[in-house]
């Protein structure tokens, strides 16, 4: 059975020997933050504050911190089946081609046993605040030189205005009084799509943030699920089963039953202010810009809920391991499209945007080239800087032997490939304008006559198999 809410979570962690309960009083102010970055590049386990200065609500931080710890909230050792199960879906009745796939994706979100199910209450709607304030919940201020206290693991619910198909991604939330934050709603993200839309129709946008929830739904509002297919239906694919839903008391939306907290409001596109800076997941502190405010009207909660959030920074933090689990899960989805693809890492050194490396079975001339353009054409894939393609045999994972391909089977002004004006992370510290800088395309594949190789391949130096069986035989009398 999938994990249901953040409590269990916590308890399976405990069990686990995962988690570490901290009875000292400690400060929202920092304090808490500089303790979390400690045990994060540490490698070390989740952190249940339980007794946090001014508040009665403990602070849960690096509940994802680690491989081990995904597994046991997802209940999956191999997470590339989560995308498999997409995949599959797709294929229930053999799609004619790539664009008949593309089309049924949203439909996956009408399969009875994976979409939400609406409840009359849950757990989430135990307590009402019709008078509410942030200043109610141990929001942490993370580093010294941010604007103030950021939301940093809050789910932003919105619904697509035409379409009516519901997001959940995570934004930061910077807080500007107890009934106010700004909404770091990035160009490319779902979520200011659909701001977008409703600033155009002259209107504001409805929004609920969930703050807390069974680790899947978390999973899923991180991920960057296809577009068009439903957030909450992707998280009954992570789960095999749908959530639980329930109603919002001040906004006309809905949000899992099983959460923690659910602040409600709206986001006013006549109501901008200046956010930031912030000290971000590439380690540095993003400059201040505008960005449109939320405003709270009301807090649904359970009696005694947990404040769940995260550190971000110069990685490799806790948001690393959860990039992982993305780029396993979502290798079957990029094959989907592209089935010459063998193997997909992005680097957490890299905060993930900025360096993928591909492994291709290459069967003809100018392949990486073709893959390169492809991945920079599906969704979150179109802001990543870096591409470095190589062949089946080079570890992706191995950084070792991605560098011995690229010095080995990459020439400079031939497999080089650049790109100017195309999109770019907005947090990307190095582009020359927000938004828009440029790509870099490797070709580390071992190249043929018909891309221009006039030279003899060289062969790879190997053991022989005979002499490869015969140490494996008598390993254990070397006594090494």
């Amino acid at each position: 059975m999938p994990i249901e809410d953040l409590h269990e979570f916590v308890t399976k962690l405990e069990n686990a020997g995962e988690l570490k309960r901290v009875k000292t009083q400690v400060d929202s102010d920092l304090e808490i933050s500089e303790v979390l970055s400690r045990v994060m590049y540490s490698s070390g386990p989740a952190v249940l504050f339980e007794n946090v200065k001014g508040h009665s609500m403990p602070v849960l931080g690096n509940a994802f911190g680690s491989i081990r710890r995904l597994e046991i909230g997802l209940e999956n050792p191999d997470f590339t089946e989560i995308g498999q199960r997409i995949v599959d879906m797709t294929r229930m009745e053999v799609p004619a081609g790539i664009f008949d796939k593309l089309r049924k994706l949203p439909e996956l979100s009408k399969i009875a046993d994976i979409g939400p199910k609406l409840q009359k209450s849950g757990p989430v709607t135990e307590v009402f605040e019709d008078s509410p304030s942030l200043g109610s919940i141990p929001i942490l201020k993370t580093w010294p030189k941010d604007a103030g206290r950021f939301i940093t693991f809050g789910m932003v619910a919105t619904r697509h205005p035409e379409t009516g198909v519901r997001n959940l991604g995570v934004y930061r939330m910077q807080v500007i009084d107890d009934r106010h934050a700004l909404m770091h709603w990035q160009k490319h993200k779902r979520g200011a799509q659909h701001f977008d839309m409703k600033r155009e129709a002259g209107s504001r946008i409805e929004v609920a943030v969930v703050i807390g929830a069974d680790p899947a739904t978390v999973f899923s509002a991180v991920a960057p699920v296809p577009e068009g297919l439903d957030k909450y239906a992707f998280a009954g694919i992570t789960r095999k089963t749908g959530i639980k839903t329930v109603k919002c008391r001040t906004v006309d939306l809905e949000v899992p039953a099983n959460a923690e907290i659910v602040l409600e409001g709206y986001v006013d596109p006549a109501d901008m202010r200046t956010e930031g800076p912030f000290g971000d997941h590439t380690g540095y502190y993003t400059p201040p810009e505008p960005y449109p405010t939320f405003t709270l009207t009301g807090i649904m909660r359970r009696q005694n809920p947990i404040y769940l959030t995260t550190i971000v920074g110069k990685p490799v933090l806790e948001d690393a391991y959860i990039g992982k689990v993305i780029e396993r899960s979502f290798l079957p989805l990029i094959r989907m499209f592209h089935p010459e693809v063998v193997d997909f890492a992005m680097p957490p050194a890299a905060w993930f945007q900025g360096m993928a490396i591909i492994s291709i079975k290459k069967r003809f001339p100018g392949q990486a080239k073709k893959v390169m353009m492809g991945l920079w054409g599906m969704g979150q894939l179109s802001l990543t800087k870096i591409f470095i393609v190589v062949d089946e045999d080079i570890n992706v994972h191995d950084m070792n032997d991605v560098i011995w391909a690229v010095t080995t089977r990459a020439d400079a002004a031939r497999d080089t490939v650049i790109i100017n004006n195309a999109p770019t992370d907005t947090l990307d510290p190095a582009s020359p304008l927000v938004n828009l800088g440029s790509k870099l395309g490797i070709d580390a594949t071992q190249k043929t006559k018909e891309e221009g190789f006039q030279r003899e391949v060289q062969e790879p130096v190997r053991s022989d198999d005979a002499t490869r069986k015969l140490v494996d035989s008598r390993w254990p009398s070397y006594g090494i």
